[in-house]
């Protein structure tokens, strides 16, 4: 294993210049663009009869439907376990390379989806009160904005965590209330996942995370799916509404099934809890399938996405924070219950990848695939055993942070970027193929890249969130030295992706410092390290400029000696892929 890293290294020195430093490795920028793919208009031409006039000739063309599946919870690689959805959303248009959710955590990166925002700008922090859904205002979102523009919007599955049980901050006149029934503005059809917890006297069960048992707020009527498995629920909801949709207006429909991220009922095959070598419990998470796809990975999947084969997934961690510090390396017990998680995980994505299947080949038979941008993605990353951490995700390591998306439809050409893209991006992106724009956005309309081919790296993503560790939240160590905003943020995890320096810092005042040209895999942290003393001391001074952002600061150019050009940025990030896999293989 480590011999195969090595030469993983000695490739990447060769790549980037064989530097250690940052000046030394990026020097000027590429003169040129490596356009991944075929390049091709925004939208396609008319063609025009002898008889059109040529007014007409040169009117734009129909603004398309927007497709969103957004998954829970699902890291790049779990793509391989969705051939469907490979071939009709990926083989058709393009695959996003070095794609990101800047706070790796369901609620935030949705509220970040729907306003463009980082979460230090919409301020959903966390899933958790006073932070989740009921910190959110939805007073101009995305749906407002494309309702707006004349779309036709609606939402099915999973909304922000806490909506139906949380009570309602906005708008003032309803402050206090229920969220139960609670339809926010800006969508012509709701139909939600509740996270309302049931009284003993009530009579239905079960909620947006009961895989057998949703229940949604549906236009203001609560409604419950006892026994259907809710990804089935969900893609026969989606495709009932497309159906009705079909002519008239163009439509926005953001699908948000759950899988794979844990839910209820718990199963048989379910790993039983185990004890690391601490003597602490590991509760494994698991989602629930239908019994019909129960074992189909069994041969597949002979180890846990985030380990090798044999060994330890990090058997140094003694440069790393302490909350990865005190981690045991995995036992035996615990490699075969990550085994289990993680062909539970794909039978789950499998699921839902016949369901994309029979609703991109509805669209298809309905006339409408042609005119409709598919966008699929996820909400956040997972790690599944990477630097110790069993299951999880809100640190910014690349398991986490790195999400799934694939982008099709008219206009959109065939092939791969590799710039990078965000969560907080996509809001703005759709809002443009609309017509409109997303007020007050931080994010950045990916169009030109879509179209026109990779530009380089030359922005930053900055990276947020909230750990639960006490030595982390403690109010009297945080952000020392920082301005009295930050020190009152409850973010306790902060920085930046570049593209190829990766820096976190946490309010104890540690950090975690990665080369990824030749560290792809971030076992070594450099933050210590004298050597990398002067790009410590940058990162630092230019998480600064941008750690409370907003509108077009958070899209302002890095200094050059840190952006990296198309080709150059092409050639790292397939060199971090392939030590991925060779790593976990």
């Amino acid at each position: 294993m480590v011999r195969r890293t090595t030469v993983v290294t000695v490739v990447a020195l060769a790549l980037v210049g064989g530097a250690c430093t940052a000046p030394a490795y990026v020097g000027a920028r590429d003169a040129g663009r490596d356009v991944a793919g075929v390049v091709a208009p925004s939208a396609p031409p008319a063609s025009p009869s002898a008889s059109t006039p040529a007014r007409a000739a040169s009117a734009p063309a129909r603004r398309p439907n927007v497709m969103v599946i957004e998954t829970d919870d699902m890291r790049v690689d779990d793509l391989r376990f969705m051939p469907r959805t490979r071939r009709l959303v990926g083989d058709r248009g393009l695959s996003f390379e070095n794609s990101f959710a800047p706070n790796p955590l369901c609620c935030p990166s949705r509220a970040s989806f729907l306003t463009g925002r980082y979460s230090h700008h919409h301020r959903v922090l966390t899933h958790e009160q006073p932070f989740g859904f009921a910190a959110f205002d939805d007073r101009r979102t995305l749906a407002t904005a494309l309702q707006g523009a004349g779309y036709r919007t609606a939402l099915l599955g999973k909304y922000l965590n806490g909506y139906g049980q949380q009570r309602l901050r906005r708008p003032a006149a309803k402050a206090g209330q229920s969220s139960l029934r609670y339809v926010p503005p800006g969508w012509s059809h709701w139909a939600a996942g509740s996270d309302h917890l049931w009284a003993a006297g009530e009579q239905l069960r079960g909620g947006t995370y009961d895989y057998f048992s949703l229940v949604q707020n549906i236009d203001g009527r609560i409604v419950g799916s006892p026994g259907r498995y809710s990804t089935d629920v969900l893609g026969a909801q989606t495709r009932a509404l497309t159906d009705r949709w079909r002519t008239g207006k163009p439509w926005f429909v953001w699908w948000n099934p759950v899988a794979p991220h844990h839910g209820t009922p718990r199963e048989p095959d379910d790993p039983a809890p185990s004890l690391r070598d601490d003597d602490t419990l590991v509760n494994w998470l698991t989602p629930a399938r239908p019994e019909w796809v129960k074992g189909r990975f069994d041969r597949r999947i002979t180890h846990g996405s985030g380990v090798p084969r044999a060994g330890s997934p990090e058997a140094v961690v003694g440069d790393k924070p302490r909350y990865l510090r005190r981690l045991p390396e995995l036992n035996r017990v615990e490699q075969r219950a990550l085994t289990r998680l993680t062909r539970q995980r794909a039978e789950s994505l499998y699921a839902l990848d016949v369901q994309v299947g029979r609703t991109l080949q509805r669209l298809r038979r309905t006339g409408q695939l042609a005119r409709t941008v598919v966008v699929f993605t996820s909400d956040n990353g997972f790690y599944l055993g990477e630097h110790r951490k069993r299951q999880g995700k809100v640190n910014a390591h690349e398991p986490s942070l790195r999400v799934p998306l694939l982008v099709a439809g008219p206009g959109v050409p065939r092939g791969k970027r590799f710039d990078p893209a965000t969560t907080v991006d996509l809001g703005p992106t759709i809002a443009s193929w609309a017509g409109t724009r997303l007020p007050g956005a931080d994010g950045t309309d990916l169009r030109p890249t879509i179209t026109g081919g990779d530009r380089g790296w030359t922005r930053p993503v900055v990276t947020e969130g909230v750990m639960p560790e006490t030595a982390y939240t403690d109010v009297r160590r945080r952000w020392r030295g920082e301005s009295a905003a930050v020190r009152a943020s409850a973010l306790n995890t902060r920085g930046l992706r570049l593209g190829r320096w990766k820096l976190t810092r946490y309010a104890t005042g540690e950090a975690e410092l990665y080369d990824l040209a030749t560290d792809p895999l971030e076992l070594t942290n450099l933050a210590r390290d004298p050597a990398h003393a002067a790009v410590l001391r940058d990162l630092v001074a230019l998480h600064r400029q941008y750690l409370d952002c907003a509108g077009a600061a958070c899209r302002a150019p890095v200094p050059a000696p840190y952006a990296v050009g198309a080709r150059r940025n092409r050639l790292v990030t397939q060199l971090q892929a392939s030590a991925v896999r060779d790593y976990h293989r």
